[in-house]
């Protein structure tokens, strides 16, 4: 299979992206949301009765998930993610058999074609798992701005990205090849005491805007403010403290392989839904 470029439409600067990642290791980055996911992926690689010889981690800011699965495999990669989305992986055809990705994919431009690469890439019953932002990811941040925008702006800048949602993304994984796919999604909110926190930390998380369509002049203080009102008054618990949602959607897939499970054929089932309802009802 040779890799062919798509025209996907380009939401991202992905050159930003990387000069935003560089400043936050200056700033002294903001690691919780990636130690936790790197927790998590290993209970979940802990999970998948099979062991894995050569693994590679797609894209996945700094080093927290690649020291959480020390040891675990008898090669493993750590690969860039290219700025220029028109050119392949580095990866060779049927080469892994695991493919993980944390905080990568929800910056993609062309997520279809980077799914199809690592399906390419890994072996027959080889494993795709990730997690990215996705759902209603900084949903308060985002209404925070729209309102503030409107009111002293008299319109709207694209602030946050778009998130894929739990259906779109199953989607894009069987689009890609991938069999038996399986997505969810983990909500984990934080509190701060205040808009600007929750801005410091995206800042350190490497994390702002690195829209296409971003506007491109500094916000205006005032602006600033009402938004920070604004989140205040809308999103804060009891104790004056707001909160800011991460949806994290996980989503995995395998190369297919003759020895997977199959889906049954229409029509072969031997027992019909109404006869199933009927003894369920007894």
């Amino acid at each position: 299979m040779v890799y062919e470029p798509t025209t996907a439409p380009v939401l991202f600067d992905r050159y930003l992206l990387r000069s935003r990642l560089g400043r936050a290791q200056r700033l002294g980055p903001a690691t919780f949301l990636l130690d936790r996911l790197a927790e998590d992926m290993a209970e979940r690689l802990n999970a998948v009765l099979r062991d894995f010889t050569s693994a590679a981690e797609v894209g996945t800011p700094g080093d927290r998930v690649s020291t959480a699965l020390a040891g675990r495999f008898n090669r493993y990669a750590r690969i860039d993610l290219p700025e220029r989305e028109s050119e392949p992986l580095p990866v060779p055809a049927e080469s892994l058999d695991l493919a993980i990705s944390v905080l990568a994919f929800q910056f993609v431009n062309d997520l279809p074609g980077v799914l199809a690469q690592i399906r390419r890439a890994l072996r027959p019953d080889g494993l795709l798992m990730a997690a990215m932002a996705g759902g209603d990811t900084l949903t308060e941040l985002r209404q925070s701005f729209a309102a503030a925008e409107a009111e002293l702006e008299g319109g709207v800048s694209p602030r946050v990205a778009p998130f894929a949602d739990l259906r779109d993304v199953g989607a894009l994984l069987q689009r890609a090849g991938l069999a038996l796919p399986v997505t969810d999604v983990d909500r984990i909110v934080v509190r701060y005491d205040n808009a600007f926190g929750l801005m410091q930390d995206l800042r350190r998380m490497g994390a702002t805007n690195i829209l296409v369509e971003r506007q491109r002049k500094p916000t205006r203080r005032a602006t600033m403010l009402r938004m920070a009102e604004v989140y205040g008054e809308r999103f804060a618990d009891p104790d004056g403290r707001i909160r800011a949602t991460f949806d994290i959607i996980w989503l995995s897939g395998w190369a297919p392989h003759e020895n997977q499970p199959k889906p049954l054929k229409p029509g072969s089932a031997k027992v019909s839904l109404a006869d199933a309802l009927k003894k369920r009802r007894l």
